[in-house]
C-alpha cells in the first residue's frame, strides 16, 4: 500500500492526534521564533553598548527593527494557529 494512503488512513482514524501534533509543531516553531528574536535583540543591545560594561538602552540598529517586528509577528501567528488547531482537535 502506498505511503500516502497509509498516512491518509491513519489521519482518518486518529484525526485529533494528528491535529494536536501539527499544533505542537506550530507552537514550538512560533515560540522558538519569538525567543530567537528576543536573543537577537538582546545581543544587538549588548553589542551597541560596546565594551564600556554599561548595558544602558542605547537602542538596536535601525535596520533590525522591521525584521524583529516581522519575526515577532510570524511567531505570534504560529502560536495563534497552534491554539486554533488545538481547539479544532477538541471538536473532532
Amino acid at each position: 500500500m502506498p505511503v500516502l494512503q497509509v498516512a491518509w488512513l491513519y489521519y482518518l482514524n486518529n484525526s485529533a492526534l494528528v491535529l494536536n501534533c501539527l499544533a505542537l509543531f506550530y507552537g514550538l516553531s512560533g515560540s522558538w521564533l519569538i525567543i530567537a528574536t528576543q536573543w537577537r535583540t538582546a545581543r544587538a543591545v549588548r553589542l551597541a553598548a560596546g565594551g564600556s560594561g554599561s548595558l544602558a538602552l542605547t537602542g538596536t540598529p535601525v535596520r533590525a527593527h522591521p525584521a524583529n517586528r516581522m519575526f515577532m509577528l510570524v511567531g505570534g501567528v504560529c502560536l495563534g494557529l497552534a491554539l486554533l488547531l488545538t481547539l479544532a482537535a477538541r471538536l473532532v
